[in-house]
């Protein structure tokens, strides 16, 4: 049957990790026509639905953004485009901070010359706190911003600007900073991704039964990816404009405990191995979200157990691994 197109939401960053997990939310609650933005230089995924589009762009590009914003009239635009791993940010500060900021300005911008009144996610990151002091726990949006790396810099500026705009234009900009979210699609150089990839290989003979790992004693706060976009939705319809809030399970769970799951659930006997490569000795020992605000606001609270997510994971590596017979 035909769609009533009434209403429009644009996710920047369509073909990411992040950006495939709300698409497919919004199809699936929502009746909105979907605009995925996707970096030029990319392949265009195949759309799950006559409501999704997807275009290519390249939101550096002031022009590019102001056309695509004029031409859409997005009602929702969900902001997850930009440099998101933290290691690359040290190699390349500027092209972080030049890509993260570029792109939020270009967004607002587009919006004030269209008079787009539509509502803006501007995803931030539990990153921005930074030094996280043993007092500071569970870390509310009140504890102070310490960033460690020029990642963290990045995303507070994006967050700022999200609130000069709001105050100086008016902009509907909600403010988010998620914790470390997971799911099946995730890149493997993030943990839970690392370890279901590993097993997969053991598990297809394609690598001796040895687990690369690094510090193993931190303990984060994990929340499935299908949670967070859950969250995403509900904070564009109920947060306050230049509000901001925290997403998180609010519980602490270690990388061994982690690890610990994941080989429980492999059908192969496998040993575990120091990489020094990867042991990031200035890691916060405990890192754990207070998500109060989030859910007075919306009602929102983690709802997947971690046992399935992590299931997910090693299931979709497997797939992966024997679809391509390499990882």
């Amino acid at each position: 049957m035909p769609y009533n197109f009434d209403m429009r939401a644009l996710v920047t960053g369509a073909a990411g990790f992040v950006g495939r997990h709300l698409i497919s939310y919004l199809l699936q609650e929502t009746d909105l026509e979907i605009i995925g933005s996707v970096y030029y230089k990319l392949p265009l995924p195949q759309p799950e639905s006559p409501r999704v589009h997807f275009e290519h762009i390249d939101l550096q590009d002031e022009a590019a953004v102001m056309g695509l914003i004029d031409r859409w009239r997005p009602d929702y635009t969900f902001h997850l485009a930009g440099q998101s791993f933290v290691p690359y940010s040290w190699q390349h500060p500027w092209l972080t901070f030049d890509q993260n900021v570029h792109i939020q300005l270009n967004l607002f911008q587009a919006m004030i010359q269209t008079k787009l009144d539509g509502r803006i996610l501007v995803v931030g990151s539990g990153d921005e706190y930074g030094a996280i002091e043993p007092e500071d726990l569970p870390i509310d949006e009140k504890t102070p911003l310490r960033p460690t790396s020029p990642y963290a810099v990045s995303k507070i500026a994006q967050e700022m600007l999200g609130w000069q705009y709001h105050h100086s234009h008016g902009i509907h900009a909600v403010r988010v900073r998620p914790f470390n979210h997971i799911g099946p699609g995730q890149r493997e150089i993030f943990v839970a991704s690392s370890f279901a990839k590993q097993i997969a290989e053991i598990e297809a003979g394609l690598k001796p039964p040895v687990l690369r790992h690094g510090n193993l004693d931190a303990r984060r706060d994990f929340t499935d990816v299908r949670d967070m976009v859950r969250a995403y939705w509900l904070l564009l319809n109920h947060g306050q404009p230049g509000e901001v809030y925290n997403a998180g399970s609010g519980q602490a769970v270690s990388i061994q405990q982690m690890l610990d799951i994941f080989l429980s659930m492999s059908s192969a006997p496998i040993r575990t191995e120091i990489d020094p490569h990867r042991m990031r000795p200035s890691d916060n020992p405990v890192i754990v979200c207070d998500p109060t605000r989030l859910h007075l606001t919306t009602g929102w609270r983690a709802a997947i157990p971690l046992e399935r997510t992590l299931a997910d994971i090693l299931n979709d590596w497997r797939e992966k691994v024997k679809q391509q017979g390499v990882g």
